[in-house]
């Protein structure tokens, strides 16, 4: 059931539980590791299914979707490529359970919450987070090409995203690259953080100051965030597609059948330039400035989309990342972007948005009690 209730500094909402709860219930199915099936290109696994098409001939992609899933990112440990029906039923039973318990109203006599937070894990354990009321990261697995994936990265095998490079390690040690990339979430604990990280607003993540969807939402590549606002609206036509996203309202513009931008300009989405493959739309992007730097990528980041209607109401979303000063080798994730009749509503989270002073504020004290001690 989608919550429309909307806030001035939190935007939409989803009823669900913690992110944590749902990649606790894949690994704990104590399943051994397997490599999945070498995937064969989307256009010949899903030859089968004719799309409609708009009048230029081509697929029509459009519609609202919701990219809510438990499938994360990468495969956890000692878990096979993919599950069975049952073992996924199992899993989705624990989060569906888990959900419904965050639900239930609490005691108005209930003793304060020690100091800190209760201590669980995710954006409802410390003090000023929020609640499972108000979380959505999804209530089942990724189907594609009928497996019930534990991952979206399929290539490398093993479901990992590559190791970094010498020179991307030796970035993400550097203070003066030492922003947050475009996927970091909204906040974590102060004790946690680089010193110097609230010394200055553009130090803070590009979420938390209501400029860029966290956990790289927008794309590209366009990923599951795991918290809320998961819809994602594709609009279509001759000459550009445009794809908005819930999460700050970031609408991507594809321009079709164009030439790259020169690379002197640079953007915070990329330059997203398309064509078409057969029935498979191609979204090739280049051009990324250095704010968003997606896990770290370098100014070389280059970034393919392909995205191949499987049904009439449901797409595959496939992406390969390449950037040789950042990864040891490219690599690829896919997961279906399932249709919703869900309406998308806008992020208002600007308005009346107070709380990045308050955030800065808040360190200075703290730095002034640490003195006084």
């Amino acid at each position: 059931m989608r919550n429309q209730i909307r806030g001035s500094g939190l935007g939409a909402r989803k009823i669900g539980v913690s992110l944590a709860a749902a990649v606790a219930a894949a690994a704990s199915m104590h399943l051994g590791a397997q490599a999945p099936k070498t995937a064969a290109p989307a256009s010949a696994r899903q030859a089968a299914y004719s799309p409609s098409r708009l009048a230029d001939g081509h697929p029509d992609l459009q519609g609202t979707y919701d990219l809510a899933t438990l499938t994360p990112l990468e495969r956890p440990s000692g878990a096979k490529g993919a599950l069975t029906a049952e073992e996924a039923a199992q899993a989705e039973a624990k989060v569906a359970a888990q959900t419904e318990a965050g639900r239930r109203s609490i005691s108005a006599d209930r003793t304060a919450p020690p100091k800190g937070g209760d201590g669980s894990v995710g954006a409802a354990g410390a003090v000023g987070g929020y609640n499972n009321f108000w979380l959505d990261p999804g209530s089942s697995y990724t189907i594609v090409n009928g497996e019930r994936r534990t991952s979206l990265v399929i290539d490398p095998p093993d479901g990992r995203v590559p190791p970094l490079t010498p020179a991307a390690r030796q970035r993400t040690l550097s203070r003066l690259l030492g922003r947050p990339t475009s996927d970091a979430t909204e906040s974590r604990d102060p004790g946690l953080e680089p010193a110097g990280s609230y010394d200055d607003p553009e130090r803070r993540p590009l979420g938390e100051r209501c400029l860029f969807g966290f956990g790289s939402t927008s794309g590209p590549p366009a990923l599951p965030n795991y918290f809320y606002n998961n819809l994602h609206q594709i609009v279509q036509t001759r000459d550009a597609v445009m794809i908005l996203t819930e999460m700050v309202h970031d609408a991507r513009i594809v321009r079709m059948n164009a030439e790259h931008l020169p690379k002197t300009i640079r953007q915070w989405m990329g330059d997203s330039v398309g064509r078409w493959e057969g029935d498979t739309l191609v979204v090739d992007t280049t051009n990324f400035n250095d704010q968003t730097r997606f896990r770290g990528s370098s100014d070389t980041l280059h970034v393919v989309e392909r995205f191949t209607r499987v049904g009439p109401r449901a797409l595959l979303y496939r992406f390969t990342i390449d950037d040789p000063s950042t990864w040891t080798r490219s690599w690829t994730g896919e997961y279906t972007w399932p249709a919703t009749d869900e309406r998308l509503y806008e992020y208002a989270c600007h308005e009346a948005n107070y709380a990045l002073g308050d955030i800065l504020r808040g360190a200075r004290l703290r730095e002034a009690d640490a003195k006084k001690k």
